[in-house]
């Protein structure tokens, strides 16, 4: 049963007349006679009373009449519901990032929303180190990582460039220096997070090429807890430049410059390579790409080659 049936179907019952039917489907009048005769033999019933000349439906014909006209309208609303997910009057994207990764998506979301009010959006939090395979496993569209992923299956893209600091509490006596050596860091007492990261591994890699001892005397969970921590006093932190841009402004906290620690880091958007992306995710990119080319470094939009 196909719905071409179903809509000649509902011509000849709607207009009660074959030869109308015909007219209303711009077909041949025994066209529809066979179209019905292949209906009745698929479904084993009569559907129009053969005495009546009028189209008068049978039982049977009464009750398909009310599953086609259901199953025609679903058509159409499946037909809409399509269009605005295209004219992106509604949909929903599902990104993941971790909590740092999370502040870069802040001025694009707002922006996004801005253009696409319709559109939900979910950003999932995720370790960074399982974001691939959250995008991989299909549970979120586009994903945002402070390292460069080496599944070939995953795309990315360069869309900020951000830097380590090494940040310190106003009243340290480091914070009106301007720009230390790494060894001058052997005797501070470091706020660490305690996830690890490539990056942190790459600091503690430093440390010990320049023979220096990195002193990691507190581990807290979130950056959020690092800020705070050494704001009051408790030590120093390296941490990502746009962590620490309010507390820098405020004066909450100082930068120290520390050229052996001057570390790149570049956020990217991850997507699988294959895939066909929803209108809304695909959206979501064409905002990225219009955001770096109108603000500038350190935002950008630079597509990675393939692993």
């Amino acid at each position: 049963m196909e719905l071409v049936q179903l809509e000649t179907f509902l011509a000849v019952a709607e207009e009660r007349s074959f030869s109308r039917a015909a007219a209303r489907l711009h077909r041949t009048q025994p066209a529809v006679s066979q179209a019905i005769a292949k209906l009745e033999q698929e479904l084993g019933e009569v559907l129009f009373e053969r005495t009546s000349r009028d189209g008068t439906l049978t039982d049977a014909g009464e009750v398909l009449r009310e599953y086609a006209l259901k199953l025609i309208n679903l058509r159409t609303e499946a037909s809409g519901a399509l269009t605005e997910l295209r004219e992106l009057h509604r949909g929903r994207l599902n990104l993941a990032a971790n909590e740092y990764t999370c502040l870069y998506l802040l001025p694009l979301l707002d922006q996004y929303r801005r253009q696409n009010p319709h559109i939900k959006l979910a950003v999932q939090r995720a370790l960074a180190s399982r974001i691939s395979d959250e995008v991989l496993m299909h549970s979120v569209e586009i994903g945002v990582l402070s390292f460069r992923p080496d599944d070939p299956q995953v795309k990315s893209v360069v869309v900020y460039r951000d830097e380590l600091a090494f940040v310190v509490n106003p009243s340290h006596p480091l914070a009106k220096v301007g720009e230390v050596s790494i060894r001058q860091l052997g005797g501070q007492n470091f706020i660490a997070h305690n996830i690890p990261s490539p990056q942190r591994q790459k600091v503690i890699q430093t440390f010990n090429r320049h023979k220096t001892r990195l002193q990691m005397g507190v581990e807290l969970p979130s950056l959020e807890a690092i800020k705070r921590f050494v704001a009051m006093g408790n030590g120093v932190a390296l941490v990502p430049g746009l962590t620490v841009s309010t507390e820098l402004e405020n004066g909450s906290l100082v930068r120290v410059k520390v050229p052996e620690l001057q570390m790149e880091r570049k956020l990217r958007l991850v997507h699988r390579r294959q895939a066909s992306l929803s209108h809304a995710a695909v959206a979501f990119l064409k905002v990225v790409e219009a955001y770096a080319a109108e603000h500038g470094d350190p935002f950008c939009f630079q597509a990675e080659r393939g692993v």
